[in-house]
C-alpha cells in the first residue's frame, strides 16, 4: 500500500491531494488569504456574555464573533487568564510555568459570567472553522500538537492515546514522558509514539515548548485579534500526522513550498528527506497524476462503483443521506441476498473514502440494500469500521436498523469540501449555442500575434483544452509549426482538461499569465 502527497500551488491557494495506490483519499484547499484554521491561537476580546446559552461571543477578527461555551473554557481557565495578563503586562520573561502558582479549577457546573468579564482580553484556540452561517468555535483548553505528543499548558497529567493497547508500552511511555516533561505542562501521548525512543520523544517535547515560548513572546507585543500561535500549513500537518513507512513521495510544484516541506520532513524524519520532490514536468501537476479527472468523477451527486452499482449522495442542512443502488450489477451470485451483500460491501468501502475525501461531518444516514441475515448486517458494520480506522476525525458507527439504515456521526471541524462537477460552457454561458471553433482558433492566433509581435515576448505557453490542442498540433504542417516559421519561436501548448472546451490562457517564461489584447 503506497501513499503519495501531491501539492499544487495556485493563485487561490494550495491544493493538496493524498493518494493511496494512485487513488485520491483526501483533498484539501488551503486558501492564501487570512483563514481561521483549527489549532490557531488568537488574542480575542470578550464581546458578549449570554447567560441563557452559558456562553460568550469573542472577537478574533472574523466577520462574525466566535462562539465559546462554558464547557470549552477548560478547568484551568483562571490560570490561563492570570498568566496571559502577566505576559501582556511584561511581568514574566518567558512562557515557562515552573514557578507559576496555579489558580483553583472552575466548577464544571458554573456560570460563564462568573468567570469572564465583557471587554477583557482572552487567549483562545480555534476548534472548529467557520461553517455555513456560523463563526468559528473556540476553546480555552489550549493544546499544541506535535508528531508524537500534544502539549497541554496549565495541566499536569500524562494521558495516552486509547489506540496504544499494549500495557507494557503504555507504562514505558508514561514513565518516559513523566520524567522529561516540565512542571505545569500536561502531555497527551499520540498513537505514533508507540515504540519510539526517549531521544525522539524529548526532541518533540522541546519543539512544542519552544513553540509555546515563542507564542508568549508574541503575546507581549500583541494587539486584540492578533494570531499568537499558528497551526502549521495543511500539507505539513498532514505529514506530521500521517508520515510513515507507507509514504513513497511528496511532490510539490512550488519552489517555496518544496523548501518548506523538505525542511519539515528533514526535521521530523531525516531518513525520508529524499521522498520530497520538486515537480518540473511539462503538464500541470494534477494533470500528470490524473487527479483532475478523479476529482470531477468523485465529487458529483452520483458516484459509480467498480462492480456496476452506484451511490447517490444528497446534502441537507441537518444531515447527509447516501443511497446505495445495485445498478446493472450482475446477478451471478447465487441469490439476491448474496448480490445485496456484495454491493453493500463495495459501497461501504467507497462511502468510507467519500466521507474522508469530502470531509463530510455531522450525521450521515446510509440506505444500504436490504439484507435479511443478521450476520450479513454485522459484516457491513465491521467493513465500515475497518475502512474508517485510518480516518483522523472522531466518528461513531451504529448497527444497521431493521430498515437497512446505518447512522454515522463524524466530527466536523472544517467546511465540507465540495467541487462543482457540472460546468457551464464558457463560450455559450449555458444557452446551448456556441461560436464556431474556427472563430476561437482565430482569437488565439490574433492574441498570439499581438504577444509575439507587439509585446516582444520571447517564450510563450498557451494552456488550453485538449480539443483546441489537437486542432493546433494536428496535420503537417500543423498550425504550431507554421507559427515557428512565422515568429521564429516555439510556442509551448499545454493541455488542461479542467478548462472549458473553448477556454485558453497565455503564460510567459516565468509562468505569469499574460493579459491578452482585446
Amino acid at each position: 500500500m503506497s501513499k503519495e502527497l501531491i501539492i499544487n500551488s495556485t493563485p487561490k491557494g494550495d491544493r493538496i491531494a493524498l493518494l493511496q495506490d494512485k487513488r485520491i483519499l483526501e483533498y484539501h484547499l488551503e486558501e492564501s488569504e487570512e483563514h481561521f484554521s483549527v489549532g490557531d491561537i488568537y488574542l480575542g476580546t470578550v464581546k458578549k456574555l449570554v447567560s441563557g446559552l452559558n456562553a460568550a461571543f469573542i472577537d478574533i477578527g472574523y466577520e462574525k464573533d466566535a462562539f465559546l461555551h462554558y464547557l470549552d473554557l477548560g478547568h484551568n481557565i483562571n490560570s490561563l487568564n492570570k498568566f496571559s495578563r502577566e505576559v501582556i503586562a511584561k511581568r514574566v520573561p518567558t512562557g515557562r510555568l515552573d514557578g507559576f502558582k496555579m489558580e483553583p479549577e472552575i466548577d464544571k457546573h458554573g456560570k460563564i459570567d462568573k468567570v469572564l468579564t465583557k471587554g477583557t482580553p482572552i487567549l483562545v484556540q480555534v476548534v472548529k472553522e467557520p461553517i455555513s452561517t456560523k463563526g468559528p468555535r473556540l476553546s480555552c483548553d489550549i493544546s499544541i500538537a506535535g508528531r508524537f505528543l500534544v502539549l497541554v499548558p496549565f495541566s499536569n497529567g500524562v494521558n495516552m492515546s486509547k489506540k496504544i493497547t499494549n500495557k507494557q508500552e503504555r507504562n514505558r511511555l508514561q514513565k518516559m514522558v513523566s520524567s522529561v516533561k516540565p512542571a505545569n505542562f500536561g502531555v497527551i501521548v499520540r498513537t505514533v509514539a508507540e515504540g519510539k525512543e526517549v531521544g525522539e520523544i524529548e526532541a518533540d517535547l522541546k519543539g512544542l515548548i519552544a513553540k509555546w515560548d515563542n507564542g508568549m513572546k508574541a503575546l507581549r507585543e500583541a494587539k486584540p485579534r492578533d494570531k499568537i500561535i499558528g497551526e502549521m500549513s495543511r500539507a505539513t500537518s498532514m505529514l506530521r500526522d500521517l508520515l510513515n513507512d507507507d509514504f513513497d513521495s511528496v511532490t510539490v510544484d512550488s519552489k517555496e513550498l518544496y523548501e518548506e516541506t523538505r525542511q519539515y520532513v528533514q526535521q521530523i524524519a531525516p531518513e525520508k528527506e529524499k521522498i520530497v520532490k520538486f515537480f518540473v514536468g511539462k503538464n500541470k501537476l494534477f494533470e500528470q497524476y490524473g487527479i483532475e479527472k478523479q476529482l470531477k468523477m468523485l465529487f458529483g451527486r452520483s458516484v459509480s462503483l467498480p462492480g456496476g452499482g452506484y451511490l447517490i449522495i444528497e446534502h441537507t442542512e441537518a444531515l447527509h443521506v447516501i443511497d446505495v443502488n445495485s445498478g446493472n450489477k450482475s446477478n451471478s451470485e447465487e441469490s439476491q441476498e448474496a448480490t445485496a451483500l456484495s454491493v453493500n460491501i463495495e459501497s461501504a468501502k467507497e462511502i468510507a473514502r467519500q466521507l474522508r475525501l469530502r470531509d463530510m461531518g455531522g450525521i450521515i444516514v446510509i440506505d444500504f440494500i436490504d439484507m435479511k441475515k443478521p450476520e450479513n448486517k454485522k459484516t457491513i458494520q465491521d467493513v465500515m469500521r475497518d475502512e474508517m480506522k485510518a480516518d483522523r476525525s472522531k466518528f461513531t458507527i451504529l448497527p444497521l436498523t431493521k430498515f437497512g439504515l446505518m447512522q454515522i456521526t463524524r466530527q466536523r471541524v472544517r467546511p465540507e469540501m465540495n467541487i462543482k462537477t457540472v460546468e457551464v460552457c464558457p463560450t455559450c454561458g449555458g444557452t446551448g449555442t456556441i461560436s464556431a471553433s474556427i472563430a476561437v482558433s482565430e482569437t488565439v492566433e490574433h492574441n498570439l500575434d499581438y504577444i509575439l509581435s507587439k509585446q516582444n515576448e520571447k517564450s510563450v505557453s498557451v494552456i488550453l483544452h485538449p480539443y483546441l490542442h489537437a486542432y493546433f498540433t494536428a496535420g503537417f504542417p500543423s498550425k504550431r509549426l507554421q507559427w515557428l516559421w512565422q515568429y521564429k519561436t516555439w510556442v509551448n501548448l499545454i493541455k488542461d482538461t479542467s478548462l472549458g472546451m473553448m477556454e485558453f490562457h497565455f503564460h510567459n517564461k516565468q509562468g505569469e499569465e499574460i493579459e491578452v489584447h482585446p
